[in-house]
């Protein structure tokens, strides 16, 4: 049953002060109409030279901030000032219970506490300031092994330590993207019998793909479809999945002409080139998918309309040197794609793949489903303008019918 919010944080608050019961608590979301400056935040209590502090961590689109603040007066003011951000979801886990407060659509909270079927024991808990980091696939995983990250030994071999960096970097950024939008209650929660259903377009040797099954299957009931164009890459992948004995298929078919036999849940693109990005946020829109993790790669058409196109005054210095243009039209076209899912009714963050000496293509843009079509408003006319500054044509406009608002109002009188 909803109560009112303030009181509900309330207790969230008692709950996070708590230095001998609180195991662990993390912020995520966000509340109707408003932006959190942090995307997610973390908190547990770590032993330091100086006495018990409480930890907080907190993520934007590219890194982490870590403060240790000391119990007493400042782990209040830390646990006030988070309380204050607009975070749609709380999720606090104490030694014998779990909490889950999510904010609804009235600005009011609905907490849901249960009991661990087995109490943690204070002892066991890590209290150190520096944990080893968590791998999400460790070095001697049979996926690792089986795609030639790993040697027989279960070590990452010398020349694949970049793509076993990306493998772990996608995978945060799935993971969270996964439980963030399961909590916020945009993308459903599978079950035994209707697994999460996740489709990688472009998926090539998949890589990442057979990652993903392995993690995400882990924990919750999960289907991933690789699409690819190549036969053999279909024959390849079947059988690597055969061996590791994984719940996934693959289907011989372009992004924009492939068949599934469910619309899925999840969509990934990452890595396809030039506009067969743009097909594939056009899928995803076409399937209405909850969730869509897009790695752009190659932006040869938005270049190739600004080398035609008069440069608007007074932007000539941007398009002027060939390489500062390439890398423009890249921003650009990523802008205009955030903009038209925006439209499509996605909430759009761009964040950082993974760092850019692992790999140039490092961006990626990571949609949630929240609406309907955009036909108004103040996103609508940012978008108009945009385009019609630069005499652009996006293709993934064309794919999705978002055509600029001067044209539709043409083509409305014209009828």
């Amino acid at each position: 049953m909803a109560e009112p919010l303030l009181r509900a944080l309330m207790r969230v608050r008692a709950l996070l002060l708590d230095e001998q019961q609180l195991v662990r608590a993390v912020a995520s979301g966000r509340q109707r109409g408003t932006e959190p400056p942090w995307r997610r935040a973390e908190l547990r209590y770590v032993d330091l030279k100086a006495g018990r502090h409480l930890q907080v961590v907190t993520y934007d689109a590219t890194q982490a901030h870590t403060a240790n603040h000391a119990v007493g007066e400042a782990a209040r003011e830390a646990v006030d000032a988070l309380l204050d951000l607009p975070f749609g979801n709380w999720h606090v886990e104490t030694l014998t219970e779990q909490h889950q407060l999510r904010v609804t659509k009235k600005n009011e909270a609905l907490l849901h506490t249960t009991a661990r079927a087995t109490p943690v024991d204070a002892s066991t808990l890590v209290r150190g300031h520096d944990k080893p980091k968590e791998r999400l696939l460790a070095e001697d995983h049979p996926v690792l092994k089986e795609l030639g990250i790993s040697d027989a030994q279960g070590r990452i071999k010398p020349s694949r330590q970049a793509k076993y960096r990306q493998v772990e970097e996608f995978l945060r950024l799935l993971d969270s993207s996964v439980e963030d939008a399961i909590k916020a209650c945009h993308l459903r929660r599978p079950t035994a019998e209707d697994p999460l259903r996740i489709v990688d377009l472009g998926c090539g040797n998949a890589y990442l793909t057979f990652a993903a099954q392995a993690h995400l299957g882990a924990k919750l009931p999960v289907h991933l479809t690789g699409v690819d164009v190549k036969q053999q890459s279909r024959d390849h992948n079947t059988a690597v999945a055969q061996r590791l004995g994984l719940d996934m298929d693959f289907v011989v078919g372009t992004i924009a002409d492939a068949q599934l036999d469910q619309a899925p849940d999840v969509v990934l693109a990452l890595h396809a080139c030039d506009t067969a990005t743009d097909e594939a946020l056009a899928r995803a829109h076409e399937w209405q998918a909850a969730l869509v993790l897009a790695a752009p790669c190659c932006h040869h058409d938005i270049a190739a309309q600004l080398r035609k196109a008069p440069t608007p005054s007074p932007y000539a210095m941007l398009t002027r040197h060939g390489i500062l243009r390439e890398r423009f039209a890249d921003t650009l076209t990523d802008a205009v794609r955030a903009a038209i899912l925006r439209l499509l009714g996605y909430r759009v963050d761009v964040v950082e793949f993974v760092e850019s000496e692992h790999t140039p293509r490092n961006t990626l843009l990571r949609a949630v489903r929240t609406g309907g079509v955009v036909k108004g408003g103040s996103v609508r006319k940012e978008y108009d303008d945009l385009v019609a500054t630069w005499a652009i044509n996006p293709h993934l406009a064309v794919l999705t019918g978002i055509a600029p608002t001067a044209a539709r109002e043409d083509a409305a009188a014209d009828a």
